[in-house]
């Protein structure tokens, strides 16, 4: 039996797996055209598993598919020519081997006959030369974790090997790859060089036949839909397969690790053993279960953020301030939080990639603030709980005395900054075990933030926003209004954060579009 996997390739034969043959088909297309190309994706947004499906479709063509990863190769390999081309032809002889070539036995011959008078790239060039030649299919190269060891001269060295073979064999003048694809998280047409210690980074450029690759690795609603429906079909579990496979998408923007490790959370973790369906409030279960998760790909996440303090201050601008931002490809911020899969492209804007590490960077962000709340909130949560239901109005009355009495001091500049995220520090102890809350963007000219909040089976719908003005508070009021009856919601509540030196804690029960809404200005 089949499961859903989340760590290494993905082989239909073992693994529930989305239907990506679109994706595979436009990427040989580039291959028949005998297009040079790289392809650039974050780790474990499926480089890996695209990897394995094309050659598999390109093995069953006229093909001869050279597929190697650098990630195997040590450190060492890239410090001598001989050594790199030793094991380069290494790795060639191993994939012929287990290869359906016509011709096997025959290429096999001529790199046993040649492996020892091949000392270097020039060697190894017209070697590749005799090679292509003599097969009888066409030959592709396909490299994976290519970036590993680009910052070193024998691999710009290599890549003009390839650029040269490609130029030539256009004038009639050589014989070379059909195509060749580079797949690794950096461009290495972008990748800086530094040759000695006291040399500044240089950028290298061998790689400027590369055609541009526009494929989106994100999986779509329908190949999502695809994988549910090959999973309810083989466990003979009922399941809306529209409902789970939007939701999924609406959480994870189709990033192949979290589809599948959502997937696999329900399937592993909830769903009860002998249980035939997937109830739809399973999947914010599962959402809420891999927030709570150690895995490699957060760790990842976090890390890129904390060692890059550009990309901290503009997850905040995003997450917490709710800033619109143009999206400018030429930005270096921007640029490199697309290379970690931090920030994508929407409607011209950026935006962070999905709505799961947009909540687990707000999480991040909100612990950093925690160090230094000295609040009693965790001792005293049961006060707040009211017959086993959270009683929110009573958080926002101790909150606005916690302002008052811990921050009143504070700087303007400070609690403008913070603001939103001192409360969410505060609430999270609150909540903590049986609560969860999940950030929804409502930006306007307030710079709004909703908060969904959940208690056990409760929901409670909080915006937090700035103070600026009564105009702009009685249009946030609208708009507040307006989003709880889109979720069917007959109550809200609203924390006005004002950082005018004469403002008043106050809190107010409004009525708006027949909506109640519970008002509380810090």
């Amino acid at each position: 039996m089949k499961k859903f996997n989340s760590t290494g390739v993905c082989i239909p034969e073992k693994h529930y797996m989305a239907d990506v043959r679109k994706k595979i088909d436009k990427i040989k297309k580039m291959v028949e055209a005998g297009k040079y190309f790289t392809i650039n994706k974050p780790r474990q947004f499926g480089k890996t598993t695209i990897f394995h499906l094309l050659k598999k479709e390109l093995d069953q063509s006229n093909y001869l598919v050279l597929k190697l990863s650098f990630e195997i190769m040590s450190t060492e390999v890239f410090k001598s020519e001989k050594v790199f081309v030793e094991n380069f032809l290494k790795a060639i002889k191993r994939i012929i081997r287990f290869s359906n070539s016509q011709n096997k036995k025959l290429l096999l011959e001529l790199i046993e006959r040649n492996k020892k008078e091949l000392n270097n790239l020039t060697d190894l060039n017209y070697f590749l030369t005799d090679f292509i030649e003599i097969s009888e299919e066409e030959v592709v190269l396909m490299i994976d974790e290519v970036d590993k060891s680009s910052n070193n001269q024998l691999f710009l060295d290599f890549l003009g090997l390839l650029r040269s073979k490609y130029l030539l064999q256009a004038e009639g003048q050589d014989f070379s790859f059909k195509s060749v694809i580079l797949a690794g998280v950096h461009d290495v047409k972008n990748l800086k060089l530094k040759l000695r210690a006291d040399e500044e980074h240089k950028y290298n450029s061998p790689w400027n036949i590369a055609s541009e690759f526009s494929v989106d690795f994100e999986l779509e609603v329908a190949e999502i839909a695809s994988m549910l429906k090959d999973y309810s079909g083989e466990r003979n579990i009922n399941l809306d397969l529209e409902y789970f496979s939007e939701k999924i998408h609406y959480y994870t923007s189709g990033h192949p690790f979290l589809v599948s490790k959502l997937a696999e959370i329900i399937d592993s973790e909830i769903l009860a053993a002998n249980e035939e369906s997937w109830h739809k409030d399973y999947l914010e279960q599962a959402v809420k279960l891999i927030l709570q998760k150690n895995l490699p790909n957060f760790d990842t996440l976090i890390k890129n953020i904390e060692n890059n303090n550009d990309l901290e201050k503009l997850c905040t601008d995003l997450i917490v301030d709710g800033r619109k931002i143009s999206y400018n490809q030429d930005n270096p911020t921007i640029e490199k939080g697309e290379l970690y899969g931090i920030f994508k492209k929407e409607n011209g804007r950026l935006s962070v990639h999905n709505k799961i590490y947009e909540q687990r960077i707000y999480n991040y962000l909100i612990s950093k603030i925690e160090n230094e709340l000295k609040t009693d909130a965790f001792d005293f949560r049961y006060n707040f709980i009211d017959e086993g239901n959270l009683n929110l109005k009573a958080v926002l009355e101790r909150f606005q005395t916690f302002i008052k009495e811990q921050y009143s001091c504070r700087d303007r500049e400070f609690l403008e900054r913070n603001g939103r995220l001192i409360f969410l520090a505060f609430l999270k102890p609150i909540i903590n075990g049986k609560g969860f809350d999940f950030k929804e963007v409502q930006i306007s000219q307030e710079k709004r933030l909703d908060v969904v909040v959940t208690y056990l089976d409760q929901k409670y719908i909080l915006e937090l926003k700035i103070w600026r003005g009564e105009e702009y508070h009685k249009q946030g009021l609208k708009q507040l209004a307006d989003y709880l009856e889109s979720q069917g919601m007959e109550e809200g509540y609203l924390l006005s954060f004002n950082f005018n030196q004469n403002k008043e804690y106050k809190n107010r029960e409004l009525t708006v579009d027949d909506k109640k809404i519970y008002a509380y200005w810090v």
